[in-house]
């Protein structure tokens, strides 16, 4: 059966005649289509229906969530009563319960749905993958093999509603086309990948272009070098950069802070880095990756400035873990229908500077620039960070030759505060973004 608001919200009212006295619903609906070819013959086509609803109910300050994807009349009879018991069995929890009314929903229309998504057929998809990886053998005969040209679309819909009368829907588009060529010289292979993803079909990257760019990245690597264990600046591109970004990211959840489990635990309306670094979250940007009218607590999502010229101005929460923390929810719900929420990043990135990636690399006499980070070394807790990392050396201001099997160590704390020059190609590509960055000294770990 089709769930509805008006249906989500006879639902609830189900819930609060078995004795719940607040509770929300969460239906996520979605279809997925993606095609990979290699060597321009189809190596894989994927198509796919979901829907789920997840039933969050409070008796008092006792919780439970379930979910299910049989949307029958008897199932989700059952869903009532089964997360009814559970709820009733739950340790108390004084800090639980909805956002309050008066930080409810207001209506807002984000573009985010792309209406041409129906008519983006598997012919259309097979000929950006194709394209994508033509263009990449093309580029330079080095290339000689490939895990694939890879083309996907997916739309889904959410609909929320709860006890406090708030309630909304909304739609998403996302379309995505990649390609990972392989390149060869001397008995020596490397690999690397490029891609765009944007929520409207018409804005992705041209294929031929992103072929190229993946040629270019991945033919760049051959021939690379070990280096000596140093300390020397380090330039993140900003792909490397995002990825840091990601990282602090976790350390600025509104859960992680109040477990103490954050090294930015106490930290709010401090420096945690240079004045060239500006944060925002932003869930309400035109056509963004991360972007939602409502978070998934039916909290409208706002810009929030999380730092400020090196000052730590926000967390980024949840309702639940705002009132642990003695703060206000930012609008940063997130959850899949079967979890409780938490916070997560909407759109988040790091404000552009004023300088392009050559004026930045040009200020290095030797260092590291790096365009692949490899592993998961990384503690939130401390700030501990330890990556391998692959990349090209610089010298006297001039990417000179690619090097590999090295590892970058340090702290994320110390990293932030050493942020000399933040360059000026912000691309908004995913959820988490960021420029170029400099990083004035990093212990780089070689032979």
């Amino acid at each position: 059966m089709d769930i509805s608001i008006e249906k989500a919200q006879e639902l609830l009212e189900k819930a609060k005649k078995k004795g719940a006295t607040e509770g929300d619903i969460i239906i996520v609906e979605g279809k997925s289509s993606s095609v990979q070819v290699r060597f321009s013959t189809i190596d894989k086509i994927t198509d796919s229906n979901y829907k789920t609803l997840g039933l969050r109910l409070f008796f008092g300050k006792r919780s439970a969530v379930t979910s299910t994807s049989d949307l029958s009349p008897e199932s989700l009879e059952k869903l009532i009563a089964d997360t009814s018991s559970i709820a009733r069995l739950t340790s108390p929890d004084d800090f639980g319960g909805l956002p309050l009314p008066q930080y409810g929903m207001k209506s807002k229309e984000l573009d985010i749905y792309d209406e041409y998504f129906p008519q983006v057929s598997l012919e259309d998809m097979l000929s950006l993958s194709r394209e994508a990886e033509a263009a990449a053998f093309k580029y330079d005969k080095r290339v000689t093999n490939s895990e694939g040209g890879y083309s996907n679309k997916r739309a889904t819909r959410i609909i929320y509603a709860n006890t406090n009368n708030s309630y909304g829907t909304y739609e998403t588009s996302i379309f995505t086309v990649s390609v990972t060529p392989i390149a060869t010289t001397n008995g020596c292979m490397q690999r690397d990948n490029w891609y765009s993803t944007k929520r409207r079909f018409s804005k992705l990257d041209n294929p031929v272009e992103i072929g190229e760019e993946a040629a270019k990245r991945t033919v760049r690597r051959l021939g690379a070098k070990k280096i000596h264990t140093q300390q020397a600046p380090v330039v993140f591109d900003p792909e490397t950069a995002s990825s840091l970004l990601g990282n602090l990211c976790m350390a600025l959840s509104g859960y992680s802070i109040y477990k103490g489990a954050s090294f930015l635990v106490g930290m709010l309306n401090k420096q945690i880095s240079t004045p060239a670094v500006t944060i925002y979250d932003d869930g309400t940007m035109p056509w963004g990756i991360g972007s939602k009218p409502f978070d998934a607590e039916g909290i409208t999502t706002r810009k929030t400035t999380v730092v400020e010229r090196g000052i730590l101005t926000s967390y980024l929460l949840d309702s639940y873990s705002a009132r642990k923390l003695n703060l206000t929810t930012t609008g940063n719900a997130s959850r899949s229908p079967g979890d409780p929420p938490v916070a997560a990043p909407t759109n988040f990135y790091l404000s552009p500077g004023n300088y392009s990636p050559s004026e930045i690399i040009k200020t290095v006499e030797s260092g590291l620039y790096v365009t692949e980070l490899i592993g998961f070394g990384y503690n939130p807790v401390t700030g501990d960070y330890s990556r391998g990392v692959s990349g090209v050396w610089i010298e006297n201001g001039e990417l000179t030759y690619p090097v590999e099997e090295i590892t970058i160590a340090g702290n994320l704390k110390d990293m932030l505060l050493q942020i000399e020059m933040v360059g000026n190609d912000l691309d908004f590509r995913q959820k988490i973004c960021s420029p170029t960055i400099k990083i004035s000294r990093i212990t780089i770990a070689g032979h």
